[in-house]
């Protein structure tokens, strides 16, 4: 769940608290370009006022002279924009695009701020409502699921935020956590020395001084999570790539040399991970971009991590298209 439908679900239980009227807007099928992914939603409030955006162009200013000339509607229904090359021009879809919508009004906000704690708790939910009664329910999700409408249910998948986790709290560690922070993750930084973890002073991270492959282990990595070794030690190092790389984390890295990375691969050999795993680190960590100096290596890490995670998102909404 990307940083803005949060933002979005959190102003939305914000309003609702105040004794506004709320309608949600999520997109749930597109065809041809479209400025926002499927899944990204969009509050309009009963005066008009909106958190979100689910097309960054004139559907929002046509959804919200709906909401001010008919209010919030009284049951969940659908709409769909730009079913027409005119249409597409004038709602700002491009290529002859088509955005199919779902609009629940929220009654009640209890579900809302169930979500919000599931997610808080790192939780991966599906959310599932019956288009005729608007009847739903909240479940675990098994990993599989995607923002759809079919048969008349819709299904909205709400997940953790991205998370990372740096091993080591030196001067890359604090590069990349600054860039991660803007892209939606969750820095979690982990360093048992002293003399290390005592500088760290980048805000809105969480910092761990257990050891690493223990912290990897309490983690419980899931596929939303890339786990990089930044200490140049091996006993901190190692140790926790052997828990990551048999993690789901959707990134395992290793900052070094291409020398030292297949000195490590061999010593990593040695332990209980199969080629197969061995062979999902990154590493040399980062894209080769030339990167030298720490805020180079940093930018060419994160690069790496948004291309991977990037490529994820195209698959799943591949999925989510197929089955609209």
């Amino acid at each position: 769940m990307d940083a803005e439908n949060f933002s979005t679900l959190t102003t939305a239980s914000a309003w609702r608290s105040a004794g506004h009227r709320i309608a949600l807007v999520t997109a749930v099928a597109t065809w041809g370009s479209s400025p926002r992914p499927v899944g990204a939603m969009m509050c309009i409030r009963d005066d008009g006022l909106v958190a979100g955006s689910v097309s960054g162009g004139c559907v929002e200013d046509d959804l919200i002279d709906r909401i001010r000339r008919d209010g919030i509607p009284s049951r969940i229904g659908t709409a769909v924009y730009g079913v027409t090359r005119e249409e597409a021009a004038r709602f700002g879809l491009p290529c002859g695009g088509t955005l199919r919508l779902v609009i629940e009004p929220v009654e009640d906000a209890g579900w809302i701020d169930e979500v919000l704690r599931r997610i808080a708790r790192h939780e991966l939910v599906v959310r599932t409502v019956n288009m005729d009664d608007g009847a739903h329910c909240i479940a675990i999700a098994t990993g599989d699921e995607v923002c759809a409408l079919e048969d008349g249910i819709f299904r909205m998948v709400f997940g953790p935020r991205w998370r990372i986790l740096l091993i080591g709290a030196g001067q890359i560690s604090a590069l990349v956590a600054e860039i991660a922070k803007t892209l939606d993750f969750h820095v979690i930084v982990c360093d048992p020395r002293e003399e290390f973890y005592r500088n760290w002073s980048v805000a809105q991270t969480d910092l761990l001084t257990s050891m690493p492959d223990d912290t990897v282990v309490a983690l419980e990595p899931d596929p939303r999570t890339a786990i990089i070794a930044l200490t140049h030690d091996p006993k901190l190092d190692d140790m926790a790539l052997l828990e990551a790389l048999k993690s789901p984390a959707f990134y395992v890295g290793a900052l070094g040399s291409r020398m030292n990375t297949e000195k490590r691969r061999e010593r990593l050999a040695l332990f209980d991970l199969a080629p197969g795993e061995i062979d999902r680190l990154h590493g040399p960590v980062g894209l080769r971009i030339g990167s030298r100096t720490p805020a180079e290596i940093a930018i060419s890490i994160m690069a790496e991590i948004v291309s991977i995670r990037s490529s994820m998102a195209v698959l799943t909404e591949r999925t989510a298209a197929c089955i609209a």
